[in-house]
């Protein structure tokens, strides 16, 4: 190897990793973001935002995979959670990676809510990031097909082969038997544990280009990326119990669909002369970058603190039974009262409703078989859920227009 390719093979290649120094703009957002998540579903009951968080992670899921070119549609990405799959085998296969990434994520969330997240840019933790993802992946997805190669992945094990080195368009990743040193390398630099929470911030946004620069997985980098970034947020504190997703932001973009391979693009410039840092890469083009990926961020903030405001949700609620053409009046009632206090016995829906027991029952029946309302058990308590058939009115725009 000569000492120009021994160079770029070094892992300081992804340097500068992170923005030591925050422009004054960038700090103001990075502010923005830890004080709007802090107070995004306050109002909530936990249980409403339970519920809430589990609708987020459907709709991440679908916007991961979006990105990825595949428009797996939310209903059935419930219906594969459901463990009903189209007899379709590229459907199907949609199905199983999009129930794939809903599950890990439920593991990173749950891991969260007791305090037991691990270091998100750990090699432990991003490799079990990818072997859980692709734990149900039937053969044929595991299968790396191109001009010269065919190769199975082995789920959860970094790039190791001559066959594994890749070209991401312009980018040509470290090779693959440099790849353990890269990542090494990547988990000391992005160590949460030694960073207050602007440093976790900042770092989230730049650790997620330069996790897909070293690309270190055969295939699935972009998803464990992002889930890697979900895990990020919840560490650094603004994650908000998992009531906004970064896929959706980083799919829609702040000008175009396009923003998001344009600026990872852009961020992969090497240095442009002395006065853009003194690492490897562009100090310009991060700092560009690290800017757009924290206003995507907060877009996708103010905009999930919007469509969850209590006030908003519960005229939505309201709405949603004047227009149906199966719901009596009262039930709206009936969803107010799962709003407010998360969930309510069944045996109450008398004095929620106002009417007598027999019609009472027969309203909630009504609601329960809507899907708006369910519990764990039979007979026990419901609370609010949100079928794909009423997003579209109890949530306008979390999802393309159809």
């Amino acid at each position: 190897m000569t000492s120009a390719n021994h160079l770029l093979e070094t892992p300081s290649r992804i340097e500068p990793a992170r923005l030591e120094e925050a422009p004054e703009a960038i700090a103001d957002i990075v502010a923005e973001i830890a004080a709007k998540s802090a107070i995004l579903g306050t109002k909530l009951h936990p249980q409403t935002a339970a519920n809430l968080a589990s609708l987020v992670r459907l709709m991440n899921t679908y916007y991961s995979n979006l990105i990825e070119g595949h428009d797996t549609r939310p209903r059935d990405i419930e219906r594969a959670l459901a463990g009903d799959f189209d007899e379709n085998e590229g459907r199907r296969n949609l199905q199983i990676e999009a129930a794939a990434h809903v599950r890990v994520q439920v593991e990173v969330d749950r891991l969260a809510s007791i305090g037991e997240l691990p270091e998100p840019a750990s090699r432990t933790f991003i490799q079990k990031l990818h072997r859980e993802f692709y734990n149900d992946a039937p053969k044929e997805m595991l299968r790396i097909k191109s001009d010269s190669v065919e190769f199975m992945i082995t789920p959860g094990e970094w790039r190791c082969q001559k066959a594994h080195d890749v070209s991401v368009g312009r980018h040509i990743p470290p090779s693959s038997e440099r790849v353990a040193d890269f990542m090494a390398y990547f988990e000391n630099r992005f160590a949460f544990g030694r960073m207050g929470q602007a440093a976790r911030i900042l770092s989230m946004a730049t650790a997620h280009h330069r996790f897909n620069y070293i690309h270190p997985f055969p295939d699935g980098n972009g998803r464990v990326s992002r889930l890697m970034s979900h895990a990020m947020a919840a560490k650094a504190e603004i994650g908000a119990h998992g009531l906004w997703s970064i896929s959706r932001g980083l799919a829609r973009g702040l000008e175009s669909r396009t923003d998001y391979k344009r600026m990872m693009d852009y961020a992969d410039n090497p240095r442009q002369g002395d006065l853009d840092g003194r690492g490897n890469l562009s100090l310009r083009a991060l700092t560009e970058y690290t800017a757009w990926f924290l206003k995507v961020c907060l877009d996708q903030i103010k905009f999930m603190a919007e469509l969850f405001d209590l006030d908003n949700l519960s005229g939505r609620l309201r709405r949603l039974v004047e227009r149906s053409e199966t719901l009596k009046p009262e039930a709206a009632f009936l969803l107010e009262e799962a709003l407010i206090r998360g969930e309510f016995e069944r045996g109450t829906a008398p004095r929620i409703t106002g009417l007598p027991e027999r019609t009472a029952r027969r309203v909630l029946g009504d609601v329960v078989n809507a899907g708006l309302l369910a519990s764990d058990t039979p007979k026990g308590p419901v609370s609010l859920r949100f079928p794909t058939d009423a997003l579209e009115l109890l949530f306008p725009r979390l999802y393309p227009e159809t």
